[in-house]
């Protein structure tokens, strides 16, 4: 290997450009912004790297030399990132990761025994579903790592985009030309309202009967709230909505404490105080589907689990689901 500024030098001659030998001084030190950025914090980065904390000190002083902009702000015994350290830094994390995509590509067995898969997944899958999936995969393939991911279903198709994630369950399903996209399952929805709700002695209920009733919510961006939207302008209403939030569960013990109703999938894990009464009209229900991006070069572990999550098909939610 070249020493470093022996290679910087001939990066420079090639590209002719104040970033090409930026660039080339910068690549060693991005690991370690990255991880301050993560913890906003030097001495607890330097802890996680396993390196002095003056020596991660220079090393980021040295990288805003290099780069020739601040991009920390001191904040007592803490660091802030500046504006344009949150744009560098999400530069540095695609750069990493696909560097680390790269990595599992070339060290991964013939056999495809070893690598990693960057997996997105709906929150409200994380507590039985995707754990089961990732298990019964695993029998077969114990070498195979894992990055989870749960955000909303859009930032899950950005970062997929953007090379951070090999697939993703999703719904809706996208409909995007630059995706390739396979339906699983359908998963009803239901009407949750508190244990002591005027309507909680019945089993179906259409959801124009609510109409008068205070929502809680997913917030906008997830898909679960698209669908929700939808389905109340099918209704024929605007809900009045009081809270909203990012975690199916957070939402459900909001209503339990009666402060509102709801329309979520079934519970993995009952609820105490809850009631979920099946909806007539409309038909509430999501589809759930597996989504990446075709002819991107991939590895032999992410083929081996998208055909592995595509056989689920029809299959995919906990047998104890209501729906399943």
């Amino acid at each position: 290997m070249r020493p470093m500024h022996v290679w910087a030098r001939i990066h420079a001659v090639s590209y002719d450009s104040r970033s090409a030998e930026v660039s080339a001084a910068i690549v060693p030190l991005l690991t370690q912004f990255a991880a301050v950025a993560r913890e906003e914090h030097i001495t607890r980065a330097a802890a996680g790297l396993g390196i002095p904390q003056p020596t991660l000190s220079r090393t980021m002083a040295r990288l805003e030399a290099d780069v020739g902009v601040p991009l920390l702000a001191r904040t007592g015994r803490g660091v802030a990132l500046t504006r344009q350290g949150h744009t560098l830094l999400g530069y540095v994390e695609q750069a990493l990761a696909l560097l680390e995509r790269g990595l599992d590509e070339v060290i991964e067995d013939v056999g495809g025994a070893r690598g990693k898969v960057a997996f997105g997944f709906l929150h409200t899958m994380g507590p039985e579903a995707v754990p089961g999936l990732l298990r019964a995969f695993r029998v077969h393939h114990p070498g195979i790592r894992f990055q989870l991911v749960q955000v909303s279903a859009s930032a899950m198709l950005e970062r997929m985009r953007a090379g951070e994630l090999d697939l993703c369950l999703t719904a809706p399903l996208p409909d995007a030309p630059d995706l390739a996209v396979r339906a699983l399952d359908d998963q009803r929805l239901y009407l949750v309202v508190p244990a002591d709700h005027r309507l909680a002695h019945r089993r179906r209920v259409r959801l124009a009967e609510a109409a008068e009733d205070v929502f809680v919510c997913m917030e906008p961006g997830y898909g679960l709230r698209r669908i929700t939207d939808a389905l109340f302008a099918e209704a024929g209403f605007v809900p009045r909505i009081a809270f909203e939030g990012e975690e199916a569960e957070t939402l459900r013990g909001l209503v339990a404490a009666g402060l509102g109703v709801a329309l979520l999938p079934a519970p993995e894990v009952p609820r105490p105080g809850t009631v979920h009464l099946a909806v007539t009209a409309p038909r509430a229900f999501r589809t759930i589907g597996l989504a990446w991006v075709p002819g991107r070069p991939e590895t032999t572990p992410v083929r081996l689990f998208r055909e592995f999550v595509l056989s689920r098909r029809g299959n995919l939610l906990h047998p104890n689901h209501p729906e399943s």
